[in-house]
C-alpha cells in the first residue's frame, strides 16, 4: 500500500518511476480501496440550516477594512461533513476572482497532494483563516484574523472534522496561537478545539522549493496515520 501511495505522489510531482504495468494497476486499486477507511458521514440535520446563514454573513461581512478591497469573499468549499478540514492562510488573486479557495497552480498541486493519499477535493472541506484577500497578498493583520475567527470556529463546529490540516506557516501559527517556525511544528499532533491538527507545507511554497516535496509527502502520511489512529 505504501509503495502505491508513493508512486501516486511521485507521479503527481512529475517524477517518472518505472514499474510493471500490471503491478501498478493492482497497487493503485488496492490503494483506492484501503488508504482511507471512511466511516459513513454523520447526519447533521440540526446544523444544515446554519450553513446558509453563515455563508450569507461572510458574503456581506464588513468587520474589517478588507471588505473595501475584495472582489468577493471566499467562504470555503467541499464536503460539509468531511473528516478532513484544510485551513490555509488567505485568498490570493485567483481565489478573490473566483470565490473559491486554493485555485491556480498552488491549488492544482494541493489537489494532486490530496489525490496521492486517496482523497478528492470533494472529500474534504477547504477554507482559510481569512475570508477576504489582503491587498498584494500581504500577511494577515491581527485585527483581520480576529474579525474572521468566529467564522472559522463556526465552520469547524458545523463540520466536526476528525483532523485539520494547517496548510502553511501562517495558518499553523494562527490556529495554534504560536510563533514557532513551521519546521518545529511539523511531525507533531497539535489541537484546535479538541480536533487533531497536523501542519503541512503550503503548496505555493513547494512550487518554489522543489526539494521540500519529500517532506510534504512525510507530512501527508503522518496525517493519514493520525486519522487512522483516531478512528481506531
Amino acid at each position: 500500500m505504501d509503495n502505491a501511495l508513493r508512486l501516486q505522489y511521485l507521479e503527481a510531482m512529475g517524477i517518472d518511476v518505472w514499474v510493471p504495468r500490471a503491478s501498478t494497476q493492482n497497487e493503485q486499486q488496492e490503494s483506492s480501496d484501503s488508504v482511507i477507511d471512511n466511516d459513513e458521514p454523520e447526519t447533521q440535520e440540526s446544523a444544515t440550516d446554519n450553513w446558509d446563514s453563515l455563508q450569507a454573513e461572510v458574503a456581506h461581512c464588513t468587520k474589517c477594512a478588507l471588505c473595501a478591497t475584495r472582489t468577493q469573499t471566499v467562504f470555503g468549499s467541499g464536503n460539509k461533513q468531511a473528516d478532513w478540514m484544510l485551513v490555509g492562510e488567505a485568498p490570493g488573486q485567483h481565489e478573490d476572482e473566483q470565490g473559491l479557495p486554493f485555485v491556480g497552480n498552488a491549488g492544482l498541486l494541493l489537489t494532486e497532494m490530496l489525490r496521492a493519499i486517496g482523497l478528492a477535493r470533494e472529500d474534504v472541506f477547504i477554507t482559510n483563516i481569512l475570508k477576504c484577500r489582503p491587498p498584494n497578498n500581504r500577511d494577515p493583520h491581527a485585527d483581520e484574523v480576529e474579525s474572521c475567527n468566529d467564522y472559522l470556529q463556526r465552520q469547524q463546529a458545523l463540520i466536526k472534522p476528525k483532523i485539520i490540516l494547517a496548510v502553511g506557516r501562517i495558518a499553523a501559527q494562527t490556529l495554534l496561537q504560536t510563533d514557532e517556525p513551521l519546521g518545529r511544528l511539523r511531525g507533531k499532533v497539535h489541537a484546535f478545539n479538541n480536533t487533531p491538527v497536523v501542519v503541512v507545507y503550503h503548496p505555493a511554497y513547494l512550487l518554489r522549493s522543489l526539494p521540500e516535496k519529500r517532506k510534504a509527502w512525510q507530512d501527508l502520511m503522518y496525517a493519514v496515520q493520525t486519522i487512522k489512529k483516531n478512528k481506531g
